[in-house]
């Protein structure tokens, strides 16, 4: 029976324009244009309505104003309709007239404030109108960036699978999205080769050392082997033990880098007594004492790589310690919930840190005034481990010189 191979899933269609043409890109619908004719219909739009309204309240109240007089004629004599014009009893041409021309223009002035009162109200409608009208238009003009926004934060999760996909006009958002999918399918490709490549090295570095450690065993158990091969045995196996540290330490550093993808709730407290636990046998052969105050403080993330942070941080802190006066050396471990992050603290005593060092110390292969590893402490990763197992969860390292001498590293997670 055969099966039929599931689709590729299937790439956005790049622009139609050419972007050499120095006809088309004028011609296409793009967001300058687009946005001009927006607005200035929406701009005409409202100039039209405004004059509108106003001939309306101006026709309005010429109609109010002419259709009754402040005065009335009554055989022969003039009566005043209103409180405000004023006629005299007695009275010439002139005087009339003049009377007369004094009430018609109060009566304009009332029927011109009436039509700015208006007016006014009528702008503010418009205005209310127009904005929301605008926010709305804005609101869907930008609405692909909002979803390419969108999309850019499920990446940064690790879904490099998601595409934006955008749909519409041929415009530059268009040629945003189908640039931004085309590079997240290329992103997509070196983490999955980068993924493949750790799990064939994991296979291929592991395999040998594991045969090399098995030999080696087996030929020191053999009791009538001469001294010095017993003692080159040994040698060997030590070189074999550190060559396995060091893969170990490099495949975890490739896998920590990315994001955690799989989260479950993970106590800080616990995991650092468990390191505790783990150092407590090498830090008692150095006379070390180890202090512990550990207060719950639960994240979301991989248990196993939150106690590697743990076991890197207390191991460095064991196996760099100068014991400082009478009271010898010694390693704190706090944890505990604050402002809403998980914070783990490890502080030693120690040598002197100049500040301007401490940055060195999380490069990989790097200690303190040294370029490369040169001691049987470590194979120098346990830092850069720690870093980017605290990255991948969202969260950071920082190291603080102590006063006295030693180190203060502190883990801050979001929970």
């Amino acid at each position: 029976m055969t099966t039929t191979p599931a689709p590729h899933p299937q790439v956005p269609p790049k622009p139609t324009w050419d972007p050499r043409d120095p006809v088309r890109p004028l011609l296409r619908p793009t967001i300058r244009i687009r946005l001009t004719l927006l607005y200035g219909g929406m701009f005409l739009i409202a100039g039209i309505l405004l004059l509108s309204i106003i001939y309306l309240f101006t026709a309005q109240a010429l109609t109010d104003s002419t259709s009754q007089l402040p005065f009335k004629v009554l055989s022969g004599t003039i009566q005043p309709t209103t409180s405000w014009c004023r006629l005299p009893e007695t009275f010439t041409g002139d005087q009339l007239n003049d009377a007369v021309t004094v009430c018609l223009r109060h009566q304009s002035d009332l029927a011109l404030d009436d039509l700015l009162r208006r007016s006014l109200f009528a702008l503010l409608g418009l205005s209310i109108i127009a904005f929301a009208f605008g926010y709305a238009m804005a609101g869907r003009v930008l609405s692909p960036l909002g979803r390419i926004t969108r999309t850019a934060r499920q990446v940064a999760g690790s879904d490099l699978s998601r595409r934006i996909e955008l749909d519409g006009p041929d415009d530059e958002l268009k040629e945003l999205a189908d640039t931004f999918d085309e590079m997240l399918d290329r992103l997509e490709r070196a983490f999955s080769a980068q993924q493949r490549f750790v799990a064939n090295a994991s296979h291929e570095l592991r395999t040998p050392l594991a045969i090399n450690r098995t030999l080696l065993e087996v030929h020191l158990s053999d009791p009538g082997a001469p001294v010095e091969l017993q003692q080159l045995g040994k040698t060997l196996l030590a070189t074999n033990e550190r060559s396995e540290q060091l893969v170990e330490g490099l495949l975890l550093l490739a896998r920590s880098d990315n994001q955690i993808v799989e989260r479950k709730p993970v106590d800080l407290a616990e995991v650092a007594e468990r390191g505790v636990d783990q150092v407590h046998a090498e830090a008692g052969a150095k006379g070390l004492e180890i202090r512990s105050a550990c207060e719950p403080a639960v994240v979301q993330g991989n248990g196993v790589l939150l106690e590697r942070i743990a076991l890197n941080l207390l191991q460095n802190a064991v196996r760099y310690n100068v014991p400082q006066g009478t009271e010898g050396g010694w390693v704190e471990v706090t944890t505990e919930a604050k402002d809403g992050q998980a914070v783990l603290v490890v502080s030693n005593t120690g040598p002197v840190v100049p500040a301007y060092e401490i940055d060195n110390l999380f490069e990989p292969f790097r200690r303190l005034r040294q370029e490369r590893t040169g001691s049987d402490k470590g194979v120098g990763l346990g830092l850069s481990i720690a870093r980017s197992v605290a990255r991948a969860h969202g969260g950071r390292i920082i190291a603080e010189p102590r006063e006295g001498g030693g180190l203060v590293m502190r883990v801050t997670l979001p929970i």
